[in-house]
């Protein structure tokens, strides 16, 4: 009889996760390393929202809450709901997790049965499949280069729909690519939706208030309201908020799935921190003005890092249109050799010879479902990423 379950050997761990805790063992040896594979925000959670928490303790708000959130929070949630993206949530539509990617998970969890197919589009966050695995479901993938931008188009998504399709998975802004749809793509998108009743639309929002130059963010549900009955909003307190380690996620939807997804959590998780939810509400209530000044950082960055791997010989880094990243196509160095004479032959090797050669850490397109390429956080500062952009076209000019 074997020890560890079936459910449990058809996923792998996080790919993501894998590269920081490489960073972490070489800077622990002293290694001069730049990491730009985490992603979370360098900025700090503000102020208001940590004195939100501080108060919270001292009421002794440290009791157990409603399993899927506080009727304060729930309430916070239902108003940035309906000031930013227009839609109209009751209480009992609205889930709260311990971050997005439990939200993610409760509501596959809570939905997929075994043959159900998820149609995901590539490049995608490294968890989605994972998930969908998990659960039993089958991963669908439709992949989207640079040649469009990194996005799907009606017909790649008409043609991916079968009978047993169950979900729809939309990120935008995207992780890892940092592509964002716009509304009359969404529109495309919900009008072949409209015409496949079975399937459910995943709208994981998570980067929203992270976008650029005149992007306009709208989600599915707003652009195409026939569809709100068979969306679920996804999104969370940990990238715009910087919020990462709070670990708080929401979603709003149809009732019968935020019942689903309570029972589920009831058996797991049960409440998500209690402070940790005080200070959410804090920041979904209070001033939002400091989303505006870190986007204008957060987009110098982007235009630093672009510029500089454009420059490189072989590399094409489309720009984002939000999120912290950028995924660059490494076609034209795939073949190369390094100096010690061994091949490029795939995007992970090619992450290994900048971690080992150039000292910067990233993700290899093959965790995100679309290679040759890399991901890179520019949630740091510009003075590292000038540093590490410089490693990198050093390192890569030394191929033949």
């Amino acid at each position: 009889m074997a020890l560890i379950s079936a459910a449990l050997d058809r996923i792998k761990p996080s790919p993501t996760l894998a590269m920081t805790s490489r960073v972490l063992d070489l800077k622990a040896k002293g290694v001069d390393v730049i990491g730009l594979s985490a992603g979370e925000p360098d900025f700090d959670t503000p102020d208001f929202i940590k004195d939100a928490a501080i108060e919270a303790i001292r009421a002794g708000k440290t009791k157990y809450t409603n399993v899927d959130g506080t009727a304060e929070l729930k309430a916070a949630i239902a108003g940035k709901f309906k000031r930013d993206n227009e839609l109209d949530y009751a209480a009992n539509q609205i889930s709260v997790n311990v971050g997005g990617k439990h939200t993610l998970f409760n509501a596959l969890v809570a939905t997929i049965d075994v043959g159900d197919e998820v149609i995901i589009p590539a490049p995608y966050w490294v968890s989605y499949p994972d998930i969908v695995n998990f659960a039993g479901g089958t991963p669908i993938f439709v992949k989207a280069g640079a040649d469009r931008n990194y996005k799907i188009d009606a017909a790649q998504l008409e043609a991916a729909i079968t009978p047993k399709t169950k979900w729809l998975i939309l990120n935008s802004p995207s992780n890892p690519s940092g592509a964002a749809y716009a509304e009359a793509e969404l529109k495309a998108l919900g009008e072949v939706l409209l015409r496949n009743p079975q399937v459910w639309v995943m709208a994981d929002d998570m980067y929203e208030h992270i976008v650029y130059d005149d992007f306009k963010f709208t989600t599915i549900a707003q652009v195409c309201p026939a569809l709100y009955e068979r969306t679920l909003t996804v999104n969370g307190c940990s990238k715009a908020y910087a919020m990462t380690g709070w670990r708080i996620g929401f979603a709003g939807g149809p009732v019968p799935i935020i019942k689903a997804m309570a029972k589920l959590q009831s058996q797991s998780t049960s409440n998500p921190c209690s402070i940790a939810q005080a200070a959410a509400t804090a920041g979904l209530n209070g001033p939002q003005d400091f989303l505006i000044e870190r986007n204008i950082a957060f987009k110098r960055r982007r235009d630093l890092v672009v510029r500089m791997l454009n420059e490189i010989e072989g590399f094409h880094c489309p720009t984002p249109e939000g999120a912290f990243y950028v995924y660059p196509d490494v076609s034209g160095v795939i073949g190369k050799k390094t100096p010690k004479g061994e091949v490029i032959a795939t995007d992970t090797n090619l992450i290994d010879y900048l971690l080992d050669e150039g000292r910067v850490a990233a993700v290899n397109g093959a965790a995100f479902g679309l290679e040759p390429a890399f991901r890179i956080s520019y949630a740091t500062s510009e003075a590292i990423l000038t540093e590490a952009c410089t490693r990198i076209q050093q390192a890569v000019a030394a191929l033949k």
